[in-house]
């Protein structure tokens, strides 16, 4: 997951935790529908599955320069398009391939985004340490959370080290925007704020409910 860019946090409420139709108070970007489940089901929670952890990285390729919300939209066609996210099959991707896609108006034809993705499998398959390994030892515990939307950084120190590790293993498109991004996405950090039944200062009770 990504975090929502600034452009959606600007039409997003007011308030930064809304009450869904659930009852449940969530972070104010989530809305309902997909949206609302992306947030309780996968942002922030911690991921070594290798392809989830790659589809991750590929949604934060695409959504440079463009909104989150854009991206997020394609989601299912991208998953179809990057075979289910495997890296070790997107890896055999050929020109060939990379020219289908080109051509597939469900997903965002990008040549040099598309072909950062195939780039990118390779990486994944054969850099060491892993990119999971990686991951792990950036992982925050015990970090408050934020108190608003506009607490939420679009980088860090550790999200800059990070990325200069992925690019000197390969890794393309990956800046430290798009990596703190994949950082919120998978858990390495918990960015939801305060108030929000994700967040880690949650009330136990409420949690439970």
């Amino acid at each position: 997951m990504i975090v929502p860019s600034r452009s959606d946090k600007a039409h997003a409420e007011s308030s930064d935790v809304v009450v869904g139709r659930d009852g449940k108070p969530r972070c104010a970007w989530a809305g309902d529908g997909g949206l609302s489940r992306y947030h309780d089901d996968v942002w922030g929670k911690r991921t070594y599955d290798q392809s989830a952890m790659f589809e991750a990285l590929t949604l934060g390729v695409f959504e440079v320069g463009l909104s989150w919300s854009t991206v997020f939209r394609k989601r299912d066609a991208f998953r179809k398009a990057f075979r289910d996210f495997d890296p070790a099959r997107i890896a055999t991707m050929t020109k060939r391939d990379v020219d289908r896609l080109l051509q597939d108006a469900s997903i965002i034809r990008n040549r040099a985004k598309i072909q950062a993705t195939v780039d990118n499998a390779r990486a994944m398959i054969s850099a060491s340490p892993s990119l999971a390994a990686l991951a792990q030892s950036y992982e925050i515990t015990g970090k408050h959370a934020p108190r608003s939307l506009t607490d939420l950084p679009t980088s860090t120190p550790q999200a800059e080290a990070f990325a200069k590790q992925l690019k000197a293993q390969g890794y393309r498109f990956v800046g430290p925007t798009s990596v703190y991004a994949f950082m919120q996405n998978v858990g390495v950090v918990n960015d939801h704020v305060h108030g929000c039944f994700r967040a880690t200062d949650y009330p136990a009770k409420a949690r439970g409910r």
